[in-house]
């Protein structure tokens, strides 16, 4: 073990939360470390081939540091990002609010209670200063990009849906995508600025439609963190390492540093199986130590190193949500004219509009429920292929059929050399994948999960069960059978929420939640942990409950009131 180094700060992590807090530290002069256990992702380097995308995931101790952390409990399962920019490399780009009646605020006395000790008036300067910071744009309905399919679809059928309902009406979000850039009309493909503009030095190009946001941009046009704020915060001076693990913390005696961080460092080399426990462990101590690995990697850390660390709160572990996600499809969706509609959903960005179904906090009527966004999606080409596969019986009667097509031929029963039309028969009409619509679903399920350690090896187990958000999963799964309907097509759920009862998400929240004492908290509004001076957590791990909508733009918004306001106020 080597231990020589001191910083002021270091931070643990690079999502929204860190990449926030990193840059405003450095913006104000302030000395920080930033710890990323994942790698570098920069625009190009995401891959598109079978072979790779296979390494693309997560484990190093299998050889493996891309950037795909898939994470199962007993019902639930989650999927998140490891890399420089944290979810940001996966997410979706939307950068919506949290509706300002949504943050509740209830007393305890019931499990999965909520109570934000933050408001909407509190966070908006706050909302204002990520927006513009992440160059958030709406997408463009003119020439290029206002021929999109989903999105004409979509919008259409949630318009028709709100003239009939007025709890539902037509959201289109702020995107993280660049289509316009540096003053110049909407335009496919142009450049973004010059590359020295980010830390990876690359070249960026505004949004060509590729449906490729949540598998990695390889054009730039989407605005991850390390892109603006990670990039931002390096030319002011912030040491950002990546590949750096960070395995335990301690709070130390006395009046010197605060905290001892050890940490390992990865070797992207070791492509083989190996003993990550043997790597080599490294000591950075500090004034100020910053938690912000995620909702599942804070709250792991936390509860690891709980004694160490003196954190006394029974809130640990608790409150997790899983921001109301659910997955559901639109399929074999038909037009007016009893034709297949296609909405070619590998183009265009991953999400472009949203459904938005009022709660019973808007409408003060009781009996309205849980309110929810149910968002359009698009895939990346790689899956509408995939998909094309799920009728491999129609795939061989087209085959058959060219194989007699040369049958004939080779005994001389045909003497037509052209074949193009029955080489593309073999395609089918790909109407499968050319008329599917995912629906994405999130809102306010009820936070009542719990984590805790079991096991020798102490993994992460959760406790959890949907039995309380049941009336909200049924609203929201609902509100998606109403879009098929409007679309004229077969409405589909999920088959692992169908057939296993297991509900993944892509928005873990909670584990850390924030309260208003020790009693209700783990930390304070501002990230501080309790009867911890310099200890602070700034990710999805410390909000009390679910956003509604996506909830990244919320987090750095937390995140760079509790830096601006906290840490420099």
């Amino acid at each position: 073990m080597t231990t020589n180094e001191h910083v002021e700060t270091v931070i643990v992590g690079s999502g929204f939360g860190g990449s926030v807090t990193a840059f405003r530290l450095a913006e104000a002069g302030k000395p920080v470390l930033l710890l990323e256990r994942g790698n570098l992702m920069p625009p190009g380097s995401f891959p598109r081939a079978p072979h790779l995308v296979r390494r693309n995931f997560w484990d190093p101790s299998a050889g493996l540091y891309g950037m795909w952390n898939v994470w199962f409990f007993r019902k639930y399962g989650a999927l998140v990002s490891s890399g420089v920019g944290g979810g940001s490399l996966i997410y979706a780009n939307v950068l919506l609010r949290k509706d300002e009646r949504w943050f509740v605020t209830e007393e305890p006395g019931r499990p999965g209670y909520e109570h934000w000790p933050v408001s909407r008036a509190i966070l908006d300067p706050h909302y204002d200063n990520v927006l513009a910071a992440m160059s958030a744009q709406v997408f463009p309905e003119h020439a290029p990009y206002c021929d999109t399919g989903k999105v004409l679809h979509f919008r259409r059928a949630v318009e028709r849906l709100a003239a009939k309902d007025p709890k539902r009406s037509l959201v289109k979000p702020p995107l993280a995508v660049i289509f316009a850039s540096d003053d110049r009309p909407a335009q496919i493909g142009t450049p973004i600025g010059v590359p020295g503009d980010n830390l990876h030095g690359c070249a960026r190009t505004t949004c060509t439609l590729c449906g490729e946001c949540i598998i990695g941009c390889n054009t730039g046009a989407k605005n991850t963190l390390d892109l603006n704020y990670l990039s931002r915060a390096k030319k002011l001076g912030a040491d950002i390492r990546h590949l750096h693990e960070v395995r335990r913390f301690r709070r130390l005696p006395g009046s010197g540093p605060r905290f001892e961080v050890t940490y390992v460092v990865h070797d992207p080399g070791l492509v083989e199986p190996h003993d990550t426990s043997a790597l080599e462990e490294r000591v950075v101590t500090c004034d100020r130590l910053v938690i912000a690995a995620g909702a599942l990697g804070s709250t792991y850390l936390m509860l690891k190193n709980r004694e160490a660390i003196g954190v006394r709160s029974k809130e640990l572990g608790a409150r997790f949500s899983g921001n109301g996600d659910l997955l559901a499809f639109a399929i074999a969706c038909v037009g007016d004219d009893k034709r297949p509609l296609r909405f070619d959903p590998t183009r265009g960005p991953t999400i472009t509009s949203a459904l938005r179904e009022a709660d019973r906090l808007d409408t003060g009527n009781p009996h309205d429920g849980r309110g929810f966004y149910l968002e359009d999606a698009g895939f990346p080409s790689q899956m509408a292929w995939l998909a094309e596969g799920l009728n491999p019986i129609g795939w061989l009667v087209r085959v058959a059929r060219l194989m007699k097509r040369f049958a004939r031929k080779l005994v001389g029963m045909d003497d037509d050399p052209d074949v193009g039309e029955e080489f593309a028969s073999v395609f089918g009409s790909g109407d499968l994948a050319a008329t599917l619509l995912p629906l994405l679903g999130m809102g306010r399920d009820v936070p009542d999960g719990a984590f805790d350690l079991a096991g020798p090896r102490e993994r992460l187990r959760l406790t959890w069960s949907h039995d309380r958000s049941r009336d909200y999963f049924d609203r929201v799964e609902a509100a998606a059978r109403d879009i098929a309907g409007e679309l004229r097509g077969q409405f589909v759920l999920n088959p692992t929420s169908r057939f296993f009862k297991r509900l993944v998400t892509v928005h873990p929240l909670g584990g850390v939640p924030m309260g208003r004492t020790i009693a209700d908290g783990v930390v304070d509004s501002f990230g501080r942990v309790f009867e911890c001076d310099g200890l602070w957590v700034l990710d999805g791990s410390i909000l009390p409950g679910p956003v509604g909508p996506n909830p990244a733009l919320t987090i750095a918004a937390i995140a760079d009131r509790a830096a601006t306001e906290a840490m420099l106020g």
